[in-house]
Formats: structure tokens, sequence, C-alpha cells
């Protein structure tokens, strides 16, 4: 939403910029070092937290990033992932979300910056802050995250379902999906790089391998031999196997996923996908060979701006699973 202020100087240049963009970009209110005063070791105790957490659990990084973009990518970045269900089904527990992993991670870290600084760093702003460690913790790149997000109070899993692209998606639907956020071709195929960690069910993907038209046949967009390899791990119907999504290094933020893409061996469809469009393909088989890491702060912290809550609006969230 456009903040009130911009109205008053709607005869402003600058001002008229402003109302052009995106609603859902509106960053009013977020900068760097936001709780500088207000609570000054607040970056430094999720830092902490984080490096103990990846340290003995690294599979969790791949959630816990993941986790930021569900986010915002519904209803922007409030943390309504984070709520339990109550009278209705929150996002948590909506079909897309069901494979993520790490609440108990940010419930911990809150309870941290509670006990230092009582209801001043927002759930939302944990989220953040939380995905930028996990990718630093991993070899990845560190960026300054601005914060001054408030919660939101409202989390319904009909959001997530409307909201989340799946990983079935085509590249028109990726493209429309993230213009809608105010994000770009770029921002999209840069974001993608995210999966470079983590893991994924079968579930997510095993049409590709046993029934892609509906005649039992495998996507003719996977290479052979990855397919061949993935049936060794997917049999029909396993709802439980876990499987890299960028195999030899999924604990590990690197070039790796865009390489695994440049061969035909993304495991989404949503992945296979970036092949389709120039501009996307083009950046797939670049940093195949060279490093992304000067480009995804710049998506990432862009996407972080998503339709955040800031001043008065939202609230603190003495925990992140209910509402105050």
């Amino acid at each position: 939403m456009v903040p009130k202020v911009v109205f008053s100087f709607f005869i402003n240049f600058a001002a008229i910029l402003v109302l052009l963009l995106p609603q859902t970009a509106d960053a009013q209110g977020l900068k760097i070092g936001f709780y500088s005063k207000t609570c000054p070791k607040a970056e430094a105790i999720v830092l902490q937290e984080m490096t103990q957490v990846i340290k003995v659990a690294p599979s969790l990084s791949g959630p816990l990033l993941r986790m930021h973009f569900h986010d915002c990518f519904v209803k922007g970045c409030d943390g309504s992932i984070l709520l339990n269900s109550s009278k209705n089904t929150a996002e948590k527990d909506a079909p897309p979300n069901l494979s993520l992993r790490g609440y108990a991670v940010i419930d911990r870290v809150k309870a941290k910056l509670e006990k230092s600084c009582k209801g001043i760093v927002s759930c939302a702003d944990i989220l953040a802050l939380v995905a930028r460690d996990v990718v630093h913790l991993t070899n990845g790149p560190f960026w300054q995250v601005p914060t001054g997000r408030r919660d939101g109070n409202v989390s319904q899993a009909s959001d997530a379902l409307a909201n989340l692209p799946p990983p079935t998606a085509n590249i028109s639907s990726l493209k429309a999906s993230f213009s809608s956020k105010g994000l770009n071709t770029t921002d999209l195929v840069v974001l993608s790089g995210s999966h470079t960690i983590g893991t994924s069910h079968c579930t997510s993907f095993s049409n590709r391998l046993y029934n892609f038209t509906g005649k039992g046949d495998s996507d003719p967009a996977l290479d052979n031999n990855y397919v061949a390899a993935l049936k060794k791990k997917c049999k029909p119907n396993d709802a439980t196997t876990l499987v890299q999504m960028d195999p030899g290094s999924s604990k590990s933020f690197d070039t790796g996923y865009f390489t695994q893409v440049s061969k035909r061996r993304g495991l989404f469809q949503s992945d296979s996908a970036l092949l389709q469009d120039p501009q996307t393909k083009d950046y797939v088989l670049n940093k195949a060979s060279t490093s992304f890491f000067k480009d995804f702060p710049v998506s990432i912290v862009k996407m972080g701006k998503i339709g955040v809550l800031t001043g008065n609006k939202g609230e603190i969230r003495k925990h992140c699973a209910i509402v105050n």
C-alpha cells in the first residue's frame, strides 16, 4: 500500500515516481540498522543462534531460506507464514508449505531476542535476517538487511495456494507471478538460484519421471541419465524420500544449481522452465561458470520489501506462532 505521506507531496515529481511503483514493493520505513538503538545486539544474536543451528543441522538451511520466500509471496513479508492455524487453516498448513521445516528455530531466535530486547524485534524481520545468515553460513554471500518490518495478524491457507508458484509452473506463469510482486525476470532467475541448497520430496517432481503426459512417459526436458538416476531414488507414489535439489552440494550455496539446470537437470518443471526464455536461459548459462553472489543480495533485498508493514501498522508479536 502506498504510504499516506506520499499523497501529501503528490505534486512532487519524486512522489509521482513512487506512485508508479507496484504497490507490493512498498518499503517505506525499512532501513539498515533499524534496531541500532532499540536492540543493538539484535543481528548478532540472530547470527549467533543460526551459527549453532546450522553447525548441528545444516539441512535446515534450505527450508529456512524458503520460509522467507514463502512468507513474502503471501500478503507480503509480514511473518504470516509463522502463525498457527486456529479458527481457520493458516498458511503453514497449506499444501505448498507442508515441506517447510525450522519453525522451532525461529521460536528459539525469537526467545533469545525477547530476553535481550522485549517486544522490539518482529518475527518478519527475524525471517529476513535468518535467510541472510543461512546463506552466509553455507558459503554464500553476506548482505545488509533493511529492517523495520512489523508482523501481520492474518494467515490463510487459501492465500498461500493462490500466490505461491508451484514446482510445475511454466515460464509464463512464473514471470507473471513474480511481476505481480514487483519483481522482474532477472529477479526470477536469480532467486531461483536459492535451489542450490536444500532438498525436495519425490512427490514434487515424480510426475516428470513416470507419467508426464498421462502415458507413462518422462519429461523430455529432463536429461535421460538424470531421469534414470532419479528413478532409482524415487519409486512411484514415494511420499517420504528426500532428494537433493543441487546434487552433490545441497548444503553449500554455490553455482551448482545453474550448472545442473544448464545440463537439463533442473529438478522441478519450474527449474527447467528457465531454459525456455531467452533472458533467463542466458543468465543460467552464464552463471553455470561464474558467480551470482553479487546479484542474489540485490534480488532478495528487493523481495524482502514486498508488502511490508511498518510504522503503526501490524504488531510486534510476543510469540511468532500466535497474534498478541
